[in-house]
């Protein structure tokens, strides 16, 4: 097991900046997930960490090694794209032994170690498999191929990139499972790229939130989504509700209402809560000590199946709060534990 490290890295294209001096450590055998929206130069990181893509400042380690001028096929990593990257003409067994074929490994240890790993990643009892076609399985069938092929020869560094994204939702959740159950039985270092904040929470040990080039949060997937740093961080991570107000010492004015406050942030905020922090009660029933208080009205509720999401007017702005049971339109009363309320200047 290998720990990366990524010291003060930086890639320009042009006049843009895809990263800007991004410091960064990758523990021993845990699964980071870099997460972040399109362009926020996660893609970037992983290739430059994996040798496709040459940095102009910084330093990449594989533990001591320093890797930064080293060509991909020297680094010992192996990757899993987002298109499974399969050579169609190519039957599976094929596939997944090519990298071994490369290493001119004796043939009795590629069919052991190809049989061995289409066991792991749960394929190899499929009828007739080796002697398959891609095009003869389905996609969950092709990644978990891909995902064999990444792991037969044994690489230092696992790094995938999106490699669920043109699954369907189902096939999708269940192979997460079956990645991080495969990365912790195999105990490998390995690095996950997505832009799917609920991906990244499910499957990692440690998430990296990127944006423009920077890192902008690390830590826990618990840490990440129950105190994001940032307003950038904290609507990202799934905050469906965002609103402008005003903050001072003891209060804050926020939709022209004004609440308790007992935060650092002074002058122009940002609140952010989450739509199932959101307890909705009558108008008239009595304010209770840590919460956060605020008067609208409930103009549309839509059910979706586990719970209700409900739309309510707060001055200009839209709230959507979330509850297990229908509510009728007219005035309401959003609730808010303070604990569950993030303010950001």
């Amino acid at each position: 097991m290998v720990e990366v490290e990524v010291e003060r890295v930086r890639k320009t294209y042009g006049k843009v900046e895809a990263l800007k001096e991004v410091s960064l450590q990758f523990r021993s055998g845990a699964l980071t997930a870099i997460l972040g929206p399109s362009g926020c130069g996660k893609t970037t990181l992983l290739r430059s960490i994996a040798g496709f893509i040459s940095v102009d400042a910084g330093r990449i380690r594989f533990d001591a090694e320093d890797v930064t001028s080293l060509p991909p096929q020297k680094r010992g990593t192996a990757m899993v794209f987002q298109n499974y990257a399969l050579w169609p003409h190519m039957t599976i067994f094929e596939n997944v032994a090519y990298g071994l074929r490369l290493q001119k490994a004796p043939e009795a240890e590629v069919s052991r170690r190809v049989r061995k790993v289409l066991e792991l990643v749960e394929i190899g009892s499929l009828a007739d498999v080796e002697s398959r076609k891609p095009a003869a399985l389905s996609g969950g069938q092709q990644q978990r191929v891909a995902l064999a092929r990444a792991l037969v020869v044994e690489p230092k560094v696992l790094l995938m990139d999106e490699p669920l994204s043109n699954l369907d939702a189902k096939v999708r959740q269940r192979l997460r499972g079956e990645l991080r159950r495969l990365q912790r039985q195999v105990g490998i270092t390995a690095i996950y790229v997505t832009h799917d904040q609920e991906e990244a929470l499910a499957l990692a040990d440690t998430v990296v939130l990127m944006d423009q080039g920077r890192v902008v949060q690390l830590g826990t997937p618990q840490d990440i989504y129950l105190r994001p740093a940032t307003a950038f961080a904290a609507e990202f991570l799934g905050v469906s509700n965002q609103l402008e107000g005003e903050a001072a010492a003891g209060r804050l004015v926020v939709a022209g209402q004004t609440v308790g406050y007992g935060g650092p942030v002074r002058g122009k905020a940002t609140v952010i809560f989450r739509a199932t922090d959101i307890q909705m009660e009558e108008p008239s029933a009595p304010a209770r000590e840590g919460t956060m208080v605020l008067n609208g009205v409930l103009e549309e509720s839509l059910f979706l199946g586990a719970h209700y999401r409900h739309y309510v007017r707060v001055g200009s702005s839209l709230v959507l709060a979330d509850s297990p049971a229908p509510r009728p339109p007219g005035p309401v009363r959003l609730a808010l534990p303070s604990e569950k309320v993030q303010v950001y200047g």
